[in-house]
């Protein structure tokens, strides 16, 4: 089987649903946050405190390179993977690429607790709304990879699965690429 890539911006369930995806085809799951997180030694907020963006843009590189050529596996990348190219192209090789997408006071509500999201952990609960607003503006054409898109903002994670494997069904009934 393919990888089936979970991208999107963050707060849009691409773990929850990646976990609970990856139980129901019975293929490996991971998380690339984790794993960077594990492999480095640091939380993803202490290595943007103490190295910066790029370095841990770097390091999420490397790990694309080092999870892109597995099969069988349900990836769930960081809300900024897309904004490198390469790591698309990777991903998209051995791939399906989904992207997960929710309204903004969805995300907004999911990403509340500060601490965990350094992109937007120094702004306030009204600058926050902007500043998800403004990424994801300038995100959207970088999720035009994907091969589908589904919204998750009024859905569970396991309606998202079921979607997810319907869309996936879909694809290989019209005898698309990912057949």
């Amino acid at each position: 089987m393919k990888n089936i890539v979970l991208i999107g911006f963050m707060g849009t369930g691409k773990t929850s649903t990646g976990k609970l995806l990856a139980k129901r085809l019975g293929a490996a799951f991971i998380d690339l946050d984790r794993a960077i997180e594990e492999e480095y030694g640091m939380t993803i907020p202490v290595m943007f405190q103490q190295k910066g963006e790029a370095y841990f843009r770097a390091c999420e590189h490397a790990m694309v390179e080092k999870t892109a050529g597995r099969r069988n596996t349900v990836i769930s990348t960081g809300g900024g993977t897309v904004k490198d190219p390469a790591n698309m192209a990777a991903l998209h090789e051995g791939g399906i690429i989904v992207c997960l997408k929710a309204d903004i006071d969805t995300i907004l509500a999911r990403t509340a607790s500060h601490g965990t999201r350094p992109v937007l952990d120094s702004e306030d609960q009204g600058d926050r709304r902007q500043a998800i607003a403004s990424l994801l503006a300038e995100r959207r054409r970088l999720y035009e990879v994907a091969d589908f898109y589904v919204d998750t903002s009024t859905r569970t994670p396991r309606e998202v699965v079921d979607e997810i494997i319907r869309q996936i069904k879909h694809e290989k009934i019209g005898g698309g690429s990912h057949a």
